[in-house]
């Protein structure tokens, strides 16, 4: 494939992959990249309490629902949303397993959910790049949030500081995942601090990757 930009391609890769997509997203951690220690860097920035909702688009497999959990309990309630037929088959396995009855999952590309209204979180990890229309979701997740709810992204990104030479490699690396050169000139950050609150963004690993958040907007009178 030329690039993985398209919905179809998207897919495709993550049909795949779907069975062994745990395994390989560790794989990472041979370089250094501490992705379960970055997962719950973002899941902490949300500041979820009991019996709150949570959306989490691009939910994969569930690897942030255990994390989730924990944090809403059993009278919060997760809603997981993803492309893809066969990420969500492996979190419904990992949900039956569990035994959580408050776990929803939907399929459905980020661009044509409907957040449901007055959610108390949103949550991103690695997948929000691969939608091209990922300005809109955001802006759309920005209006959904209850006073007080925070929208959160972690993501890979090029790296600004002597690292931007490698770009090519960085970039090989990665697809596998379905990341493009053209992928990482999507700045989902920028999205969060003209749609959101008291924006904070904070490099990881060398800058590849980064975590962005934001308080809810102000309600319009």
């Amino acid at each position: 494939m030329k690039d993985f930009t398209t919905r179809d391609q998207v897919l495709a890769v993550y049909r795949r992959r779907a069975p062994h997509y745990d395994f390989s997203a560790n794989l990472y951690r041979l370089l250094g990249f501490r992705e379960a220690a970055y997962r719950r860097m973002a899941v902490d920035a949300l500041r979820l309490n009991a019996g709150d909702t949570v959306v989490e688009i691009g939910c994969g497999t569930g690897l942030n629902f255990p994390l989730l959990q924990a944090k809403v309990g059993t009278n919060g309630r997760i809603i997981g949303v993803d492309l893809t037929d066969a990420m969500l088959a492996r979190a419904a396995a990992r949900v039956a397993s569990m035994g959580w009855s408050n776990v929803e999952l939907i399929q459905s590309d980020a661009a044509s959910y409907r957040f449901p209204e007055g959610v108390n979180g949103i949550l991103s990890t690695f997948a929000l790049t691969l939608e091209p229309e990922y300005d809109d979701v955001i802006e759309r997740g920005a209006r959904a949030l209850s006073p007080g709810g925070r929208l959160v992204i972690l993501d890979m990104k090029l790296p600004r500081n002597w690292l931007r030479h490698l770009a090519p490699v960085l970039v090989l690396l990665v697809r596998p995942f379905a990341v493009s050169t053209e992928i990482t000139r999507r700045h989902p950050w920028e999205s969060v601090e003209r749609h959101l609150r008291n924006p904070t963004f904070s490099e990881v690993y060398f800058g590849v990757g980064y975590i962005a958040a934001g308080d809810a907007p102000q309600p319009a009178r």
